[in-house]
């Protein structure tokens, strides 16, 4: 069995050592390839606790290994036991003298969390289990023996005659993933054999999906000028944008991510508007609506310009008709149809003359105010400032 895993040249490495076969064999084969140091968490959840951190030192001490022993306060806080010490455990990681942490996750481990994960009714980003590879603030996580069944760790183990301790609370069956462990995964075992590589290999996939879909994100916020999040942060709002629905609304740098019919929109909160009147000039900088109006004459098409127009928001109750052979109809229903977001309809400028609405971005010209032909007519066009 070899791990595999790489960290930059020049960068301090340490082992996130529990005491168990298999952190005990990761730190043993690390040991064997370069200078490593080690990091022991001591919960205080169980009464062997001051036991496994004592037999840490030991090893840590044989093996010429440098050993960090941190002792965290479990606050569950409204989640589960499992979940309060893995967040100590990580919390304690981040403040560790190293720049990349080691964790001593399997094969089993990461087929068990893809299949918690699953009957959760986790999404995509639950499918993809545990990365190889990833931040925690500012810390490389690896995981080098991801591709490696406990069989092949527990052998090794034996092999070269090393101890461990155990753990006695993986006999609790009130823990979910020990209830996986000990009885679920015995019954995949008789039917499918391979269940474990095959979640392993699912995880693989959407975790590439997972991976592009962020890089989609970033260029999307590049695109408009904004900000690139923090990768945690970046993560997050992708699970939200990928779980959430309509109401979904994440604000980042000044702008509003929202989703809209399956795609991922934005818009920016936009300053006081007054109405102004529009004289003839080719263009109308709207800098509060984040655009300008540009105006192109052209006979018997367009806006009747013999008539004084000017531009305002949307106030409600307006109504258009774009089609003379059919009736007029609530901007609402114009805009729904038009797929046109919500949120965007209250920060379009609309051109009136007097009291009547004459033109809407992607609707088109009031029939009653369309330019006769030959006549003088003007065609608007509304068009957002880029980035």
């Amino acid at each position: 069995m070899a791990s595999s895993g790489k960290r930059a040249s020049g960068k301090k490495l340490a082992v996130a050592l529990s005491g168990g076969v298999d952190s005990v064999t990761l730190l043993h084969q690390l040991r064997a390839r370069g200078a490593v140091t080690a990091i022991h968490v001591h919960h205080g959840l169980s009464p062997n606790a001051d036991r496994w951190a004592a037999f840490c030192r030991r090893l840590c001490k044989r093996l010429e290994v440098p050993l960090t022993v941190v002792k965290v306060r479990v606050a569950k806080r409204g989640q589960g036991l499992e979940a309060a010490a893995r967040e100590a455990r990580y919390q304690a990681f981040s403040k560790a003298d190293a720049h990349c942490i080691a964790l001593a996750h399997n094969l089993d481990d990461q087929a068990e969390t893809v299949l918690m994960n699953l009957l959760r009714g986790a999404g995509r980003r639950g499918a993809s289990g545990m990365p190889a590879q990833s931040r925690f603030q500012g810390k490389t996580l690896l995981r080098p023996l991801l591709d490696t069944p406990r069989h092949e760790i527990e052998a090794y183990a034996r092999r070269h005659r090393l101890a461990w301790v155990e753990d006695e609370s993986n006999a609790d069956e009130s823990l979910t993933r020990n209830f996986v462990r000990r009885r679920v995964a015995p019954l995949l075992d008789e039917k499918y054999p391979q269940w474990r590589r095959s979640l392993a290999r699912a995880a693989r996939h959407f975790s590439r999906k997972e991976a592009g879909a962020q890089e989609l994100l970033r260029k999307f916020l590049q695109t408009r000028g904004l900000r690139a999040p923090s990768e945690a942060k970046l993560v997050e709002m992708l699970k939200q944008l990928t779980g959430g629905g309509a109401r979904t609304l994440i604000e980042h740098d000044g702008a509003r991510l929202r989703l809209y019919r399956g795609k991922v929109v934005s818009d920016q909160a936009g300053a006081v508007f007054a109405p102004i009147a529009w004289h003839g000039e080719p263009k109308l900088p709207i800098p509060e609506l984040g655009g300008e109006l540009r105006f192109r004459r052209a006979r018997g098409k367009g806006i009747d310009a013999s008539k004084p127009l000017r531009v305002r928001l949307r106030a409600g109750g307006e109504r258009l008709q774009p089609d003379a052979k059919r009736p007029r109809r609530t901007l609402k229903n114009l805009f729904q149809e038009a797929g046109v977001p919500p949120w965007e309809r209250d920060r379009l400028p609309l051109i009136v003359c007097g009291d009547d609405l004459v033109w809407v971005p992607g609707l088109g010209v009031d029939a009653r105010y369309r330019a006769a032909k030959n006549a003088p007519g003007v065609l608007p066009e509304w068009r957002k400032m880029s980035g």
